[in-house]
């Protein structure tokens, strides 16, 4: 059985996106003006960022859940020009990461859990049904990963 595990994060990650736009998902009207961050000087220039985020978020929930705001922050941060001082480590809007949880919560694949958020059996199988797609459509362009499908 294929898993998010098995599949490359940036095919996983757009193909899921695609597939969260079809779902009843609707960015916050705020979306079109804000940071990812304190350390960014501009916002994103993808029409469909938030999709992407979403989805990024999912698969980092997969991944690493439990987890919670704080550290998903820490993994969406970088680094902030300070000018002639040093750069200095960063975290990102945990506002943006909240509305997305939230969204996810919404749809049923993520859930509070009392150490932070994880992915429910409904999120997983969206995952791995999305990992199955990524890697049928791998294998037809790489013949060599065949072996890896079963």
């Amino acid at each position: 059985m294929v898993t998010v595990y098995d599949v490359p994060p940036d095919k996983i990650i757009n193909e899921a996106a695609n597939a969260l736009k079809e779902k009843e998902i609707t960015p916050p009207e705020w979306a079109m003006w804000v940071t990812t961050g304190v350390h960014k000087e501009r916002g994103p220039e993808q029409e469909d960022w938030w999709y992407i985020r979403l989805a990024s978020v999912l698969r980092k929930i997969y991944v690493y859940g439990p987890i919670g705001t704080s550290r998903l922050a820490a993994h969406y941060g970088g680094k902030e020009d300070r000018g002639s001082k040093r750069y200095k480590a960063r975290k990102g809007s945990r506002s943006v990461i909240r509305k997305a949880l939230q969204q996810l919560e919404a749809l049923g694949y993520v859930k509070k859990d009392k150490s932070g958020r994880v992915i429910t059996p409904e999120g997983q199988k969206f995952m791995d049904g999305i990992a199955k797609k990524v890697m049928d459509s791998l294998v037809v362009e790489h013949k060599e990963l065949e072996k890896y499908e079963k």
